[in-house]
């Protein structure tokens, strides 16, 4: 504590920031590790594992399965992929209106994923590990529903006066409506597949060695994975500019990695700021996007730097107050503040970075354009895994996420807090493994539609998302 107080004493009087995070001296890879270069002076470290593929087939090996297709049903591989390919389409589409008044319509007109989908058969996941919060399943609509019915008029006794029709309301005209109808292949991601990316964004004050537990899992298994260092973060380089932490900065060295690294089906994994980017990334690429893992990101807001918060202070200020955050952190990022605990902190190098990135870092998370909207026209499958003892992202943001998404699957567990990757990695690897592998069965698509008919017109009503916006501001 001394220390700190006298390294920003000298801080203030000299002007310089103290305990900067400077790139390791060699930029060879080594042990998995790279260094890229994003930018100009821009260098970012980023872990990348390739696991030994198993061998190629060869042409005679092809050959051959070509001849069982024949003798089987005369089709060749080509049209017994585009089967796979059709019984795994989703049709995404819905309907997403927002108002002056500032609500927010979203009508779900296509398919229906189910959250049951995620068992988690395999790994050491305990039956009472998880708790899965039962959302409300959005079904088909008609094209145009009424969020107001108007109940039949009553016809008139005889001999009673007809009594006045009621005032006429008049239509609200819609602020901006976003149409969404598209079809999305959604297949299972074995780490044998060659085609297939995993990669791990960490959040402020993280490095990418929060994720070994899961980097490690997932390679054994055979996955291609990438976890890059933010700027200022881990090994990466720490440029002495505010501008260099904001979202966008940081948003655009992520795309430079992803795009030198993307597979034809990515899996994006983010954890809290992570969240965001991860989030960029599939709006912006949702080709290569196969799906997406949101770990206590918090609710679909856009973001906006808080003036009152104690991060405003300057860079000297903050350096004397670092083992005070530090330990604020370790009580509000687990659910326990035991040796083990801060072994693990000390292990994933989380919340080691100057107070000059860390000001900026959360100075520059200013993202209007991540609205409720711009979350509701992915149409990519999210898991969403938040831990119960979470003191930095409250349980309603999670399922407010969960409702606007189009594909969500909401696990909670319960022994986890901020850090639930590095204080339940058998638990969050096995959640992540299934949702992995997982792929919709659109073999009960016709039996679902015919249960949607019949669930229509017992009750007379319709499902429709309504979401007023101006609360959360």
């Amino acid at each position: 504590m001394l220390t700190s107080i006298t390294e920003g004493i000298l801080c203030c009087l000299t002007g310089k920031a103290a305990s900067l995070v400077l790139p390791l001296e060699s930029a060879q890879p080594s042990n998995g590790f790279e260094f890229v270069e994003v930018k100009p002076g821009r260098v970012l470290r980023v872990r990348h594992i390739v696991p030994e593929r198993p061998p190629v087939v060869t042409e005679e090996q092809v050959a051959g399965k070509e001849k069982s297709y024949d003798c089987e049903d005369e089709s060749s591989p080509e049209d017994f992929q585009n089967k796979i390919d059709t019984s795994s389409s989703v049709h995404c589409k819905r309907k997403i209106t927002v108002y002056r008044n500032g609500q927010l319509v979203i009508e779900n007109l296509g398919d229906v994923l189910h959250s049951e989908i995620l068992q988690c058969q395999d790994g050491d996941l305990e039956p009472c590990s998880t708790v899965e919060v039962e959302l409300a399943d959005y079904k088909e609509m008609p094209s145009s529903p009424d969020p107001n019915p108007v109940p039949p008029p009553v016809p008139p006794a005889l001999g009673e006066q007809k009594p006045a029709p009621p005032p006429r309301r008049r239509r609200r005209k819609p602020k901006r409506t976003v149409l969404i109808d598209s079809k999305r292949v959604i297949s299972s991601c074995k780490g044998t597949h060659s085609d297939v990316a995993l990669f791990f964004v960490h959040g402020v004050g993280g490095s990418l060695d929060i994720w070994g537990s899961q980097l490690d899992f997932f390679s054994r298994l055979g996955y291609e994975v990438i976890a890059p260092d933010l700027a200022g973060h881990g090994a990466s380089t720490a440029p002495q500019i505010a501008a260099a932490y904001t979202f966008y900065a940081l948003a655009e060295d992520l795309r430079a990695i992803f795009k030198r690294y993307a597979r034809k089906r990515n899996i994006l994994i983010g954890h809290s700021y992570g969240v965001s980017f991860c989030t960029f990334l599939a709006h912006e690429y949702p080709d290569l996007v196969h799906k997406v893992v949101m770990i206590n990101g918090g609710g679909p807001t856009a973001l906006e730097p808080s003036l009152c918060s104690i991060f405003q202070l300057p860079s000297c200020v903050l350096h004397c107050l670092s083992p005070c955050l530090a330990w604020s952190f370790l009580k509000a990022g687990f659910a326990r503040q035991g040796a083990k605990e801060k072994q693990l902190l000390k292990q994933g190098n989380a919340f080691n970075v100057s107070p000059f990135v860390l000001r900026a870092m959360m100075s520059g998370q200013y993202w209007p354009e991540g609205d409720e909207v711009y979350h509701a026209e992915l149409t990519v499958p999210i898991l969403l895994v938040h831990g119960m003892c979470d003191k930095f992202v409250p349980m309603d943001e999670d399922q407010r996420m969960a409702e606007i998404l189009l594909f969500a699957f909401l696990k909670v567990i319960e022994e986890g807090s901020h850090m639930v990757m590095m204080e339940c990695p058998d638990t969050v690897n096995t959640l992540l493994h299934e949702f992995f592998l997982w792929e919709p069965d659109m073999s009960k698509k016709d039996s679902s539609k015919t249960d949607t008919e019949k669930t229509v017109a017992l009750t007379d009503t319709h499902h429709t998302l309504k979401i007023n916006m101006s609360m959360d501001k």
